[in-house]
């Protein structure tokens, strides 16, 4: 099974992250990025749905297995380099030109967490899964353009409890503060989803200069923030 696919349903493309955990390396990324390739190219799809085919985790951000030895190598440029690959499918994500929906079918921590936060939609699982940023307990501020995605989909005072906190967020609780459209339990979720989406058919054109204007700010720190600097093993941010 690929680490990524997708399939157009009439008008809407649905990537489907097949990759474990779905953490984040070169892989990872690259396949993620070579699908929105794709999709944009070679269909007329109006509108992007991804959820995960994990029974619980939508993803938990960045794959520490790969990362931590480069790390500890002092491998600078292959760990800039992951970090600007990162951003990349950030700014993908954001700005892609058709609405985008996010299906978060199971937990959704750290980076996977800030993932979400790129998409025009997100609808979360009831009955299972949370929302959470642990980096207060990693030792591991965010980056700008973290912070710039994080603040476009979470209000501001919800978004520094959650950062200064660490604690796991519901699907209800999320709801309730306007961080998700919607809540459903596991077996409603997609279906809910397609739905909605169905009702997104947009010219393509115009979704994505609208995007261009609106985040132009975030795009900008995203093009030209530096990664995490690598000393004595260890980052510093």
């Amino acid at each position: 099974m690929p680490a990524i696919e997708w399939a157009l349903e009439e008008k809407i493309a649905v990537v489907t992250l097949n990759d474990g955990e779905n953490r984040f390396n070169p892989p990872f990324i690259e396949g993620f990025l070579e699908s929105l390739d794709r999709i944009e190219a070679e269909t007329d799809a109006c509108t992007l749905v991804v959820t995960s085919s994990h029974e619980k985790i939508f993803s938990n951000g960045i794959d520490l297995d790969w990362l931590v030895p480069y790390i500890q190598k002092g491998d600078t440029d292959t760990a800039k380099s992951f970090f600007y690959g990162i951003n990349r499918l950030f700014k993908r994500l954001l700005i892609y030109p058709m609405p985008t929906v996010c299906a978060i079918s199971g937990h959704a921590f750290a980076g996977g967490a800030i993932l979400t936060c790129a998409f025009d939609f997100r609808f979360m699982r009831s009955d299972r899964g949370f929302f959470c940023l642990p980096e207060i307990d990693l030792g591991i501020p965010f980056l700008p353009g973290m912070i710039a995605l994080l603040l476009k989909a979470i209000p501001r005072y919800k978004m520094e409890e959650l950062q200064y906190t660490g604690r796991r967020a519901t699907a209800e609780e999320l709801e309730a503060h306007h961080v998700i459209t919607k809540a459903y339990h596991l077996d409603d979720l997609m279906n809910a989803v397609m739905t909605f989406a169905g009702g997104l058919n947009k010219r393509r054109e115009i979704v994505s200069e609208m995007k261009q204007r609106m985040y132009r700010q975030i795009v900008h720190v995203l093009d030209v923030e530096d990664p995490p600097v690598i000393e004595s093993g260890r980052f510093h941010f």
